[in-house]
């Protein structure tokens, strides 16, 4: 098992082959001329990924240009053992100058993998890179860009401006809950799965966000320039910046005059279009433009807003973040499930669980390498929890799966990580194969008890937690019902799913499948 600190920031050394650019012909040195104040630059990495991929044109045909932005051109994408499109930003690296340029990319990488099970912020498919380019395959958006189907539309009623601030204002809470800051929303970064009225809308391009850590301020001024806070202007702004550009999405990009007004701090609420809108949704703007980014609406307390909950939500329902949800999660799962998802979590690739190793450090906010009980009660708080302290012990308790009274980064990470990820099959069968010891397809009792001493989890009730997952009540857990187990509470398990947890039980050669046939 990995220590209990996060590893070190990824700084990937390339081998002195990969320094020369392997498409130019070498000149004799004898051809080469140097300025006379010739002043050598320094060596600039050329890898980003921490380890090498096939070719991209291996796996996928590439189309038609998609578009392109400031850093990459986007092609459509044909994977071709699926046939299923995607679409490939690929980012050349001539314009990647320096070290930081590398780790941007790097970042953007990571915090993609870190956000991409939400339902509104487009899946990251993999990564893949080359001598000349990186390549970013992910979820194809073919319904266009929010803007576009802003400016066709013309007019957006207060309830669907409610719903759609609503489904951006979320991705923004899900970022800062995990500890990511977006800076660059605007409608042109938000696009639809499809061209269906009611597609889903997803955002996308992360390569200007950061992580962040409580009360870090950033000076850089970075985002489109109509949808910028004034403090960012100032060069002196945190999370908060990120409300306040949200708050654009109900303006009409020719409303020009409205950037003035917010530079100056105010809404002249008297002119057009303002006395036909609701005191409700004037109330919010007024909130989310707050000139000062401490009391201004955190993306929680938009979301709790009359004017964006359901008529028939409480205003005042407390939303749980993405961290607590995943703590109450991982709080109800069974000994077994927890010590599998802690193997899984742990044999993550470095990119999908370098969002979890930055939010772990913001939680730590004293460096130790593991949170306390204050350190996850002032990390809940930041993300708008209400929760009793009694009820942050028991979450507490929980992750913390070797009775320590702290959580390390191993079980920070089992805690959090997205459950999706779990339900990959090869995670399943990784996981799997770590208990059933002797290779026998089964896990048996004395194999768990051996787990949990390495885990340092209580052995007691273990029989009565095989009993409930055990399905043909052999005393023991084959492949099927560990599956089976691992999928329950994650949106279920049917006829079908357990069929080909079964059979490929079978294939990978694990016992005691041959009685679930009617399962």
């Amino acid at each position: 098992m990995s220590s209990s600190t996060p590893p070190p920031s990824h700084n990937h050394k390339p081998n002195e082959n990969e320094n020369q650019n392997q498409n130019e012909p070498q000149k004799p040195t004898s051809e080469i001329k140097k300025p006379t104040f010739f002043t050598p630059h320094p060596q600039k990495p050329t890898w980003v990924l921490p380890y090498r991929t096939p070719s991209l044109k291996s796996l996928y045909a590439i189309g038609k240009k998609l578009g392109q932005g400031q850093f990459g051109i986007t092609f459509l994408c044909t994977e071709k053992s699926s046939g299923t499109p995607y679409a490939c930003k690929s980012i050349p690296k001539k314009k990647l100058i320096c070290k930081e340029d590398y780790e941007d990319v790097w970042r953007e990488i990571q915090i993609m993998h870190h956000l991409s099970e939400h339902p509104n912020v487009v899946r990251i498919k993999g990564t893949y890179e080359d001598a000349l380019f990186v390549h970013i395959v992910m979820e194809l958006c073919a319904g266009g860009e929010l803007f576009d189907r802003i400016v066709q539309k013309g007019h957006y009623s207060e309830k669907e401006a409610a719903k759609l601030i609503k489904t951006i204002v979320g991705v923004v809470e899900a970022c800062h809950s995990l500890g990511v800051m977006h800076r660059d929303l605007k409608p042109e970064n938000f696009l639809f799965l499809s061209g269906d009225e009611d597609a889903a809308l997803k955002a996308t391009d992360f390569g200007l966000s950061v992580f962040y850590k409580p009360d870090e301020s950033f000076s850089d001024v970075v985002g489109s320039p109509y949808y910028v806070a004034p403090e960012v202007l100032r060069k002196h702004y945190g999370p908060e910046a990120d409300t306040s550009s949200v708050f654009h999405f109900l303006t009409p990009e020719t409303e020009m005059g409205i950037f003035r007004q917010i530079l100056r701090g105010k809404l002249d609420f008297d002119s057009e279009p303002w006395p036909g809108i609701s005191d409700f949704a004037k109330d919010l703007i007024r909130k989310m433009l707050d000139r000062n980014p401490k009391t201004r609406l955190t993306a929680h307390e938009v979301l709790c807003h009359p004017w964006i909950v359901d008529d028939t939500m409480a205003p005042d329902k407390p939303l749980d973040s993405a961290v607590l949800s995943r703590l109450k999660q991982f709080s109800a799962m069974n000994k077994l499930k927890k010590m599998a998802l802690r193997v899984i979590a742990e044999r993550l690739s470095e990119e999908e669980i370098g969002g979890l190793k930055e939010l772990f450090k913001m939680i730590d906010t004293d460096n130790s390498g593991t949170i306390t009980f204050d350190e996850l009660k002032e990390g809940l708080k930041r993300v708008g929890s209400e929760l009793m302290e009694s009820e942050i012990k028991d979450l507490m308790d929980a992750a913390d799966i070797d009775n320590s009274g702290t959580i390390d980064y191993g079980e920070f990470l089992a805690a959090t990580v997205h459950l999706n990820k779990l339900e990959r099959e090869e995670n399943l069968v990784s996981a799997f194969s770590f208990f059933d010891k002797d290779g026998s397809g089964y896990i048996t009792i004395d194999e768990l008890q051996q787990a949990c001493k390495e885990f340092g989890l209580s052995e007691l009730h273990l029989d009565e937690m095989i009993r409930e997952i055990d399905q043909d009540n052999d005393g023991q857990i084959d492949y099927g019902e560990f599956s089976a187990m691992m999928r329950k509470g994650n949106g279920g398990i049917g006829r079908r799913t357990m069929r080909k947890a079964i059979n490929l039980g079978e294939a990978l050669g694990f016992g005691g499948t041959e009685s679930k046939e009617g399962n």
